[in-house]
C-alpha cells in the first residue's frame, strides 16, 4: 500500500527536514521491455542488457538494467516520497555522487527511498540535495545511491 507523499509548502518546512529519510516509494518492476526501451533511447545495445540468450551464460545468468536506467527511475518514484507546493518553478540542477553497487537482474522489482541532507539559499529560491536510495527486493546492497539536487524557486 503506497503512502502519502510528504508535502513541503514553504522552505522553512524544507529546512527542517534536513536529516529526515522521507520514507518508501511502492515496488516497480523492471522487465525486459523497459530494458530494451531504454536501450533504444540511448544506443546502449550491449549485449548483458538486450540479449537474453547470451545473458543466460553471462555472470548474472540474465539479463540487467543498465545502470542509467535504474538512475532514471527516480525522478518517477521520488514524487511519491515529497512534493513541494507553492513553487513557482523546480528544476533538476544535477547529481553530485552516483553509485550502482548492485545489478539489477530483469524481473527485480525496486523501490526507493530518500533523505534530506542538505538546503541551501539560490538567488530566488532554494538548493535541496537529497540522497536517494533504491534498492532491489531480496537483494542485500543497494542498486543505486545517488545525491540529487534539485532547485526550487518560490
Amino acid at each position: 500500500m503506497s503512502q502519502q507523499p510528504r508535502v513541503f509548502a514553504s522552505p522553512d518546512e524544507l529546512r527542517a527536514a534536513v536529516g529526515e529519510q522521507l520514507g518508501w516509494t511502492d515496488w516497480l518492476e523492471v522487465d525486459q521491455q523497459r530494458i530494451d526501451s531504454f536501450a533504444e533511447a540511448t544506443g546502449d545495445h550491449q549485449w548483458i542488457h538486450v540479449d537474453p540468450e547470451r545473458a543466460a551464460d553471462g555472470p548474472y545468468g540474465t539479463t540487467i538494467a543498465h545502470g542509467y536506467l535504474t538512475l532514471s527511475l527516480i525522478p518517477s518514484l521520488t514524487p511519491t516520497l515529497f512534493r513541494v507546493e507553492g513553487v513557482r518553478m523546480g528544476i533538476n540542477y544535477g547529481v553530485n555522487k552516483v553509485r550502482f553497487p548492485s545489478a539489477v537482474p530483469v524481473g527485480s522489482r525496486l523501490r526507493a527511498t530518500a533523505t534530506v541532507t542538505e538546503l541551501t539559499e539560490v538567488g530566488g529560491g532554494v538548493q535541496m540535495v537529497t540522497r536517494v536510495t533504491v534498492e532491489r527486493e531480496g537483494g542485500d546492497k543497494p542498486v543505486c545511491v545517488a545525491e540529487t539536487v534539485v532547485r526550487f524557486f518560490f
